[in-house]
Order: structure tokens, then sequence, then C-alpha cells
């Protein structure tokens, strides 16, 4: 094989230049030397990086042609072999010698078989565009080429019989890359018949023109000009057709029924376009058969394909007389793929009939005056119906946003007749028509308000897209025009829907929305304003009338939206707005203080009136900030009777807790927007704690319900109020922090170990004792997962000790389906704040769940039994979630050892050194963290192990000894035998560990100085001797030390009193015999252990693909363009280079 950039002695490059300096003209491509058509691959470098200046880059090749024509189409031949993957080169001898054949042949062999990838199917970021630019370097090519190159009858003829062999290789990369070259390079040439086409059309036009002219006034000359050129015209079109119908029957005919889909996707793909670019040479029955046989490819990618290419053929209603036979032929195979297994078949197929539809649909008269009604009578009335027939019977979603989203695109015209649906709810029904049912109009207002929503947003709902994107100019001009449309209907037609169905709390809620869509402007430009009273006035209505909390916010909302001060008509809302509350401040003053006499039984009409009064409060001061009417003081009242009488209703005291914390949240807000007092602060510090101190009490409250607000609350207070408040640059806050004392935290944690993590049974009964169906076991699940997280954020942001996570990770492994993701996440996020303490709390919890099993078994447990392999299991959990980076994780592995040795020789046996201590069983727990300690670092902990082992314990050998023995081999494992002989004859008591003598390493490298240096200082005076030992002990490097993140290497000040363990025991650099890539994994240490994928391409096709249903012989037809006269045959081609035994043959096997 040629290597790349070298050359042979005695060779010489085309042109005269000898071995010496390299060419400076025409035989340099691209500034790059080539000699003997051994090339340095800068075509295929400049699109593999894909450059934006394709076109200077074809023009130096066409440059390069012209001056010697070999050398260049040597570079292009190297092109296409290199982009198919190919290591090998075509040298100036293959070229000259060898026929097509054999220079694949060769090429073949020259392939790597260890891999099947190539460029086309590579993955990262330098293969991204890999495809895109090859197609459009194919075809900037043939449109700089189009005037002169193409008609020489030597490029194009090497190059088409180049990837016409090429394609029909069993090497499935080179058939791939080559149909899809061949493929573009006939989309360019069709782009380029369709140009001499119309050069063709205007010449004869002028051609006519001139020769009807008068004698007297003819221009012979011109008319000579004129046939000549028309002439030169045709010979070039049929030189274009010939070159086409080579490709087509060469290559198309063969490969769009190849075995491998994605091959057969771009010939599908492509006859599309040309069909669509030139339909008067292609939209036939002889090409539209080939689309119509793919439909029933076994792969749903291809079948898409076909469904696309049709799509863009019968958008065109001129196109339809083509399509007659097509679609009469193949309309039922259509209608069937609406059941495709592959959803985006079936959408694209409900689309293509859509188009196919409207295409040949006829209409009659009448119809012509149904399209001119308008409102109920229009012709979107039935249509609209249906589709909430359909939203109701196919209980398919219970979400009307998905099904709209879903029809966005095809059914728009009937999504924003936003005036027939309002018709169908107002008015009367047609004589003889069925009135829609309760239920009906509820599901058409759903779907009305969801089209205004995509309509106003333009942007789909949650699940659907991968979020927001930049309008384009006119997506934004028909946005406006439809909040425009919006506005001028529903301004007027909002009230009225208000007012009929204003006792219906559903309807009510999504009518309330439609103002959030409104263009408030055109109240006052199109002298709206009275409308506008009589929204408000029943807004009015609805909030007296009603006490359910969702339509209570939805009027909230609907004020804030048009309580705008940009807008003229702020005023008007907001002097309505404070008359409302007023009102109702007013009412809760005067209900409160009869309701709270001394020595009278309130009734239950007046606890009703007050709690329906304070739901209306406590909705609108969620949007509002009604701070002036100062409510803190009436819900203090009321909250603190509760408290001492004990017999408050449920619903009033939670509603009390909500609305005195949004008093807190709005005071927090207007001091921290605006300058504030002194006085301001400590009045809102003096109100905040008393609320906690409120809170707290309700936290041991009876009812659940009342437990689960008042916990909430205070998680969100304790957050908001934490040391967070002060960040940005806001310090005046600082007499604002609450940090929650020892019993606040205790009491939130026995909330969550009370209410959180409980069987599924314990929680599942009705009030009526009845089992709850599954959507209330989600519900109750849900509610119970925004408990969890609520705490965990207090964990996480360092408002609680963390610590108290203890007993949430102990819980990890028992409740994994339902809190798994949010424990696993709180760990991450702790383990990112402090390691260290993460890794103690970690410890921490195993040793709490060892110790909860003691108290229930006994010290003579079974360790075989499901509790102890239980924490087992936990504690390998745990070791998963560190990762794989030992450096970065090496502090707190070491910090939890300690711990653990510590805990588990922490209780001698009360009968003598000779039996195990209490404990001594964790060490089997523990030994699940040895594999994530580094080697050097498992020799620290061993040598801290032995500190607490005396010598009898070191010969036993009995079972109750078993925990002990597995967690020292634990240890043992992986490190250097010598090292560790070493390091026990010095530092145990009396060890027995027996060193062995090994051969020293080579290439071995000292520790580096600095380290050591750290080390020493750090050290304690009677284990220098031990360190001065080991630091004679090298480990063979392949690489520099890493960057440590111990404690050791950092700055003292930075030190915790538990880090000695790490001073008297420093760790030793961990060296590699290979750099390890540390960057291999994410980021996130939570990640569980997961097996490498390996994936094993193939590099060629399994075998051909089974005939489809329809009979299809290779066609043999030609390429007939309309315009073309006098057609002659092409005989100039090398024989070799289209056989048409090779072309015809369908005997050739596919490996």
């Amino acid at each position: 094989t040629c290597k790349k950039g070298k050359k042979g002695p005695g060779e010489k490059g085309k042109g005269g230049n000898g071995g010496g300096k390299p060419p400076s003209g025409p035989n340099r491509m691209n500034g790059h030397h080539q000699q003997n058509g051994v090339e340095n691959m800068m075509l295929f470098e400049v699109v593999k990086m894909g450059k934006s200046a394709m076109q200077s880059v074809v023009d130096d090749w066409i440059e390069s042609y012209k001056h010697d024509r070999d050398i260049a189409l040597l570079d292009l031949i190297n092109f296409f072999i290199q982009c198919s993957g190919c290591k090998g080169v075509v040298t100036a001898e293959m070229f000259r010698h060898m026929q097509n054949s054999e220079i694949i042949r060769k090429m073949t062999e020259e392939f790597d078989e260890d891999s099947g990838d190539y460029p086309l199917t590579m993955a990262g970021p330098q293969w991204k565009k890999f495809k895109s630019s090859f197609c459009e370097f194919i075809g900037v090519l043939v449109r700089q080429c189009q005037y002169s190159i193409i008609y020489d009858e030597y490029m194009m003829d090497t190059v088409i019989s180049l990837l016409t062999g090429l394609s029909d290789s069993q090497v499935r990369a080179f058939r791939h890359t080559s149909t899809l070259a061949a493929m573009k390079l006939m989309t360019a040439l069709v782009n380029v018949a369709l140009n001499l086409s119309i050069n063709m059309d205007n010449t004869q036009r002028q051609y006519e023109a001139e020769r009807n002219k008068m004698i007297g006034k003819r221009a012979n000359e011109r008319l000579e000009l004129l046939l000549q050129k028309r002439k030169e015209l045709q010979e070039n079109q049929d030189e274009i057709e010939n070159m086409m119908n080579a490709i087509f029957k060469g290559v198309f005919v063969h490969r769009y029924r190849d075995a491998i889909a994605e091959i057969r996707a771009i010939c599908i793909e492509e006859i599309g376009i040309w069909m669509k670019m030139y339909s008067d040479a292609f939209l036939n029955d002889s090409y539209l058969k080939y689309v119509g046989w793919t439909m029933h490819d076994k792969q749903g990618e291809v079948r898409l394909k076909c469904l696309t290419a049709l799509q863009g053929l019968y958008y065109n209603k001129e196109l339809n007389s083509k399509l007659e036979l097509f679609t009469s032929r193949f309309k039922d195979r259509i209608v069937s793929m609406t059941l495709d297994k592959e959803y985006d078949v079936a959408v694209q197929a409900i689309k293509l009939l859509t188009l196919v539809l409207q295409l040949f649909s006829r209409r009659d008269p009448e119809e012509d005056g149904m399209m001119k009604r308008r409102g109920r009578q229009g012709p979107n009335a039935n249509l609209v119906k249906t589709l909430v027939f359909f939203f109701l019977e196919s209980e398919l979603h219970e979400h009307a946003a998905y099904l709209v989203d879903s029809m966005w695109d095809c059914a728009t015209e009937l999504l924003k007749d936003w005036e027939c649906m309002n018709s169908l709810l107002l008015e009367e029904p047609l004589s003889g028509e069925e009135a829609l049912t309760d239920r009906q109009e509820s599901a058409l207002i759903e779907i009305m308000l969801c089209t205004i929503r995509q309509a106003a947003e333009c942007h789909p709902p949650v699940g659907r897209g991968t979020g927001k994107r930049v309008l384009t100019a006119k997506e934004k001009k028909t946005q406006l025009d439809d909040r425009t449309k919006i506005t001028e209907l529903f301004a007027v037609a909002l009230p009225q829907l208000l007012a009929k169905y204003s006792v219906d709390a559903e309807k009510v809620t999504n009518l309330l929305q439609l103002p959030q869509y409104f263009d408030l402007e055109i109240y006052t430009t199109g002298r709206l304003e009275k409308h506008l009273d009589a929204l408000l006035r029943q807004i009015r209505n609805i909030v007296e009338k009603h006490t359910d909390t969702d339509v209570l916010e939805a009027c909230s909302k609907t004020y804030h939206a048009l309580c705008n001060e940009e807008f003229t008509i702020f005023n008007r809302v907001d002097i309505s707005r404070s008359q409302l509350i007023d009102e109702l401040a007013d009412k809760f003053n005067r209900l409160l203080e009869d309701f709270l006499q001394e020595g009278e039984e309130p009734d239950e009409d007046d606890a009703y009136q007050v709690l329906s009064t304070l739901k209306r409060i406590t909705a609108f001061h969620n949007a509002h900030d009604l701070s002036k009417w100062d409510l803190f003081a009436c819900n203090y009242k009321l909250l603190k009777t509760g408290i001492e009488n004990g017999d408050m209703p449920e619903q009033i005291v939670i509603h009390a807790l909500q609305c005195t914390h949004y008093v807190i949240l709005w005071q927090l807000a207007k001091i921290t927007e605006s300058s504030s007092t002194k006085e301001d602060l400590l009045r809102l510090k003096k109100q905040m704690r008393v609320f906690c101190q409120i809170c707290q009490h309700y936290l041991t409250n009876v009812n659940t319900t009342v437990k689960e607000q008042a916990f909430t609350i205070l998680c969100d207070i304790l957050m908001i109020f934490s040391h967070q408040i002060m960040s940005g640059g806001r310090d005046m806050l600082e007499p604002l922090v609450y940090t929650p004392d020892s019993s606040l935290q205790s009491e939130l944690l026995s909330f969550i170990l009370d209410h959180v993590f409980i069987e599924q049974d314990d929680d599942s009964n009705s009030a009526d004792g009845q089992q709850e169906d599954e959507a209330s076991k989600i519900e109750a699940l849900h509610k119970r997962r925004n408990l969890l997280a609520a705490f965990c954020k207090l964990i996480v942001y360092t408002v609680v000790e963390m610590n108290t996570a203890a007993d949430i990770f102990k819980q990890y492994m028992k409740y994994y389906n339902d809190y798994g993701d949010i424990i696993k996440e709180t760990m991450s996020k702790t383990r990112q704040i402090d390691k260290i303490q993460c890794a103690k709390t970690l410890i921490l919890s195993l040793q709490q769940l060892f110790n909860e099993m003691i108290q229930e078994n006994g010290y003579n447990f079974d360790r075989s039994s499901s509790t102890f392999s239980g924490i087992k299991e936990l504690a390998r959990r745990f070791a998963l979630t560190f990762g794989l980076d030992q450096l970065k994780t090496r502090e707190a592995i070491a910090m939890l050892h300690k711990d653990g040795i510590e805990f588990a020789f922490k209780e001698p046996n009360p009968q003598g050194e000779s039996h195990p201590p209490l404990n001594l069983a964790f060490l089997d727990i523990l030994s699940e963290f040895s594999s994530k300690l580094l080697r050097q670092d498992k020799r620290t902990v061993y040598v801290y192990l032995e500190k607490f082992m005396t010598f009898q314990m070191s010969l036993r050998r009995e079972d109750v000894w078993l925990p002990l023995m597995s967690y020292r081999n634990s240890l043992l494992a992986g490190g250097d035998d010598d090292t560790m002989s070493v390091i026990s004859g010095i530092s145990s008591r009396g060890s027995t560990v027996r060193s062995k003598k090994s051969k020293p390493s080579t290439g071995k490298r000292k520790v580096v100085e600095g380290m050591q240096l750290a080390l020493t200082e750090e050290s304690s005076s009677s284990d220098s001797m031990w360190l001065s030992r080991e630091q004679t002990l090298h480990t063979p490097v392949m690489m520099q030390t890493p960057q440590l993140t111990s404690t050791i290497m950092r700055e003292p000040k930075r030190l915790r009193p538990e880090d000695s363990f790490m001073s008297v025991y420093p760790m030793q650099t961990e060296h590699h015999q290979t750099p390890l890539d540390y960057n291999r994994r994410g980021t996130s240490l939570m990640e569980d252990d997961e097996e490498p994928i390996v994936e094993d391409v193939m590099m060629s096709s399994e075998g051909r693909i089974e005939d489809l249903n329809e009979g299809m012989d290779f066609d043999t037809m030609d390429i007939d363009l309309p315009p073309s006269k006098n057609r002659r045959e092409r005989t100039e081609l090398k024989p070799d280079f289209f056989d048409p035994a090779s072309i015809m043959d369908e005997s050739v096997g596919l490996i």
C-alpha cells in the first residue's frame, strides 16, 4: 500500500517535476503536493471539517483539472475512496493500467476489517456535518462544471463508472457512500437538465419571434445564432440524459432494494426530489412505481421516506393529473399505513391522505355556498363536533393540549375557527340539530382554550418538542394576528360565556384563562371598555358565588393579567380589584370577631362563612400584594386560638397558614425590591419567627392535612430565610436569617419518617374504608415525594445539619421505587458540598441500620440473614455512587473507613479479648467500600486497622472473626505484597504477615518531592520513621503525578479536627502503569457502575432484501426529457466502465 504523503524513490510528478522541489502550479492541489496520484487527501479533509468555502475548493480542483485532468481525476477518485473509510490509495499507475473492477478489488483488500465504522456512520462532533458537507461538495462540483467540463466525455464518464462499480461492492461502506454520491450527482444533473430545458424554451421563443418578423426587419444572422445555440443546448441535453440514464440503471435500479435500509432510504428520498424538481421528465408512472413498491418496505424509516416524498408531490395542485393513476393504484396501501406500527409513519400517512383529499376533492355549488357561511352554520361546525366526540370517546389522553398539538400542522384552519366554537357554545341549535351535552360543552371549552394558548404562545405543550425556539418573522406576524383576532372576538363573547356558565366550576375555570392571551391594547383602540366592565362584573359575581380553590385562583390570575400598568385600562381594573378586596377584608374581620368571641360555641354556618371568605382572600393574596390590608394580625389571632383551644376546623387552619405565608413573602419582596427602614426589617423578622413557632406547633396537630401544610410552609420559610437570602449583595437582609434549632430539625425529620417512609397499604384507605383506586395512590405518592423533596432541599442547602440525612439515606434500598431518584440526587448534591461530611453521613446511616438490627436480633445474629444482607447491599449501592474517579473521592472514602473501623471496635466484648468486639460484624459491611480505596490508601487504612487489633486477634480463625479476616483481605487485595509486609512489620503489634520479595520494577520514579514534603510535615514524629522507610518504595509510573485534591495538599486552615486521621496516616500518591482517562464518564458521581457498551458494526450487508409484494423486474427504460428531439446513442463510453452484463446481473451476492 502506498503511504499517504510519501513517494517512492525515483517517482516523478506529472508535468515534468522530479523528486526535488515541489511543483507550485497546477500540480499542487489546494496548496498541497501530489505526485503520481499519491495525494494527501486534501479534498477529504476540507469536507470532513465542513468548511464553508466549498466553492473555492471546487474552483481550485477545476483549475487543476484544466491543467492535467488525470491528476485531478485521481484526486477525486481517492476522495471517494477515503470518504468510504478505506485506507488504501489509488496510484497513478493503478489508474492508468487497471480496470475499475480491479481497482475496487484492490481497495477492498485495503479495508480495515477490525471496524465497521466509516465516515457516514461515525459518531462524534468531527463527523456530525460530514454527510451534509459531502453532499454539498458534489452539488457544487456539478454546478461549477455544468457549462464545460461535464460535457468533455471524460470526467463524468470516469466518475459515474467508478461510483457504479463501488455501489455494487460487497463492502457496505463502499456501497453506502457511493450510492449517496451517485444519487446526489443525479440530483445535481437533474437540476442542470432543468436549466437546459428552460434555456431551450427561451431560445425557441426567441427564434419563433425573430422568424415571424417581416422579411425586411428579420435579422438572418440572429436566426443563425439562435439555431446554433438551440443545437448546442440539444446536444448538451442529450449528454445529460445519457449520464442520468447510466446512473439510474447502474445504481438506483439496484440499490433501491438494497439489504441496508439507509441505502434504500437514500434512493427513495432522491427520486422524490427528482419528480418534484423536474416533474415533466420524472413524474410519471415509470418512476412513481418505485415509490409505490417501496411503501411495503419492512423498515419504518424507508416507508417514512416514501410518504414524505409523495407529500412533496401532492402539495402541488397542478400535478393532480399525473398522480391519478398512482393514487388509484396505491391509495389502499396509503390508507393502511395510517395504522402503521411506527407512529411517525402513521402520522405522515394521515398528512398525505389529507393532501390527497384536498387535491382530488371536487365541491358542488351547495358546498361552495356552505363555505361562505360562518359560525354554527359554517363547514367547520360538524368537524368541531366530531373532534369533541373523538376526544371524549377515544380515551387515549385526558389532556386536550396534546390532541390540539397533534393536529396543529394539518388542521390549523379548523382549530383556529374560534367563531364557530363560540357560536356552538352560545347559540341555540338549529332545527333538527342535536344540542351539545354538558360534558361535550366542557370538552369544547377545554379544546378552545388549548387552541388559543397554542396560537398565542407558539410552542407545544410539555413533553412535545425540545423547548421554546426563536420564532421567524412570519411566525411572529401570525402570532400577533392571532392574538388580535382572539381579543376582538372574546373581549365581546367572554362576558356572555361567563354569564351562561357561571355556576359550572370546571367551565368557568377554563374560560377565565382566556384574558391571559389578550392584546389588552385593543380594549382601548377598539373602544371595548364597556365589554371590559362587563367582564369585571362577571368575575366579581363568580368570586361571590364560588368557593372552589381552582375557580378563585383563576379569578385572581385574570385580575393579575388585566392589572398591567403598561396599558390604559389599568386604573379601571385596579379600582375594581381594590373594591373587591376591601369588601372581602371588611367581611373577614367582622366574621372573625364574632367567630372568636369567648364563651360562645361557633356554629357551622359561622365557620363556613369565615372559611369561604378566607379562601377568597388567600387566593387573591397569592397573585396580589394585599399588605395594606394588614392581614397578619387577624390570621395570627385565628391560628393562636386554634392552638389554645384545639378545636379549630382543619380547612380554616390550612388556609390561615397559607394566607399568613403569603403575607410574609409579600413583605419580604417589598423590602428586597426597595429601600426599607430598620423598623420594617425588625417587624418582618418578628412576624416570621412567630409564624415559624406557630407552624412548629401545628406539626403535632392531630389532623394529617394540617401537619402536611405546616411542614411544607416551614420548609419554604426556612429555605427562603436561610443564609442564602444574603446572596447577590443583599447583606442588609442579614437580620432576617433564621437557622432552625435542633428541636425543630428533629421535629421535621420525625415528620418525614412518620409520614413519608410508610408502606403503601398504610396510607391507601379512603374515608369510607374502601381501598382507593390507582389514581388516588399515585396522587398520595406524589404528595409524599413533594414532602421528601422539600426536606431534602434543606439538607442540600445546609439549612439543617447534614447528618440528619442519615435517616433518609438508610431508606434508599427499601423505598427505591418511590423515592430512589430523590435520595440519589440528595447524595450527589451533598457530596458536591462536602465530600467528607457526606461520607460520614453515609456510614452513619449504615451504623444506624446495624444498631437497629442488633436491637431486634441481638449480637448473635445470623450474618446470612436477609436483614444483614440488605445492609450489605445498601453499602454496595452507596459505594457505586462514588463513581470511578478514585482521586476525587479518596479523602471521603478514607474517612468513611476510619469511622467504620472505630464503630466496629467501639464496643469491647464483656467476655474478654478472646471474644470479638460486639460490632465486629460491621467490618463485613465496611468491606464493600474497600474497592474504592487507592492502593496506597489501602495500606494506610490497614495500618489504622492494626492500631485497634491485638496480637491475639490477628491469630484468630474462628467463624466469629471472619468479618475481620475478610476486611483485612479486602485491604490487602491489589496492594504490593512487599510494601505491605514492611508496613505490617513496623506498625502492627506482633503481626505475622510475611514479607515476600519481588523483583524491582523497571522504569521506577520517585514520588514528587513536594508531595513528600507535605506528607512529612503533616505526619507525627512517631510515624516519621514509617514514612521515611516507605519513601524508598517506588511505584513504576507512566505519567506525571496528578494534582491531588487530598486534604494533605490543602491549606492548613481548611483542615477539620476529624482530618487528624489523614494527618497521622498520610495518603500515598497513586501511580498507574497507564494513564487513566478520568473524564471518560460523566461528571455526575451518582451514576451506578455500568458495563461497557460494545457495538458490533457489520461492514457488509447481511443478504439481499426479500422481494416486495409487487414484481420488480429491472426497468430498462431511458430517461426521456420532454424537450429533447433526435436522440443519439452515446457510443463513446468505455466498455469496461458500463458493462451491461454487470449492470443488469441480479445474481451478485451481498455478504
